[in-house]
């Protein structure tokens, strides 16, 4: 079930795996947990036997010996190797100590907004209640009073159920 993977790709995708794990091994390296070592071991005698690591071609490229997983896993030991960021990122959105140092609200003090008035206002602010009922005048001329048009009115209609 061998597929023809250019030798090229082959050589250079074991090149890989092998100087990542001998630099995540050698003495000052991270070294590798134990399902890195095992999936390094696998993967490399897979490409040595099959010329490539997967046979599913939903996973990956058919000419690359590698899948698109094996490749992302093997970047990140790759990455550990060298003492670069390795294994899983922490999200900063999620970070609690570097989110309190830099946030601050957006939000207003209502206070701020109040000028110091030394008169007492003028003018109440609320509305004006006005009775009407539910029987029209009798006399077109002798309706209730308007309120002043600057101000809200509230209308209580009589109506409804007799009590």
């Amino acid at each position: 079930m061998a597929r023809e993977i250019d030798d090229k790709k082959k050589r250079k995708a074991l090149r890989k795996l092998r100087k990542a794990a001998e630099r995540a091994e050698a003495e000052g390296g991270p070294g590798l947990s134990d399902w890195e070592r095992e999936f390094v071991e696998e993967v490399e005698a897979r490409v040595e036997k099959f010329g490539s690591a997967f046979a599913d071609p939903d996973k990956g490229n058919l000419d690359e010996p590698l899948s698109a997983l094996q490749a992302r896993k093997l970047k990140e030991i790759d990455k550990k190797s060298r003492g670069k960021d390795g294994g899983f990122k922490k999200r900063g959105s999620f970070s609690k100590s570097a989110k309190a140092a830099t946030y601050k609200p957006r939000v207003r003090d209502i206070h701020d907004d109040l000028e110091e008035d030394t008169q007492a206002p003028a003018k109440s602010a609320r509305p004006t209640l006005v009775q009407i009922d539910s029987a029209p005048p009798s006399d077109a001329k002798t309706s209730a009073p308007k309120p002043p048009a600057q101000r809200p009115v509230l209308r209580l209609v009589k109506g409804g159920k007799p009590e």
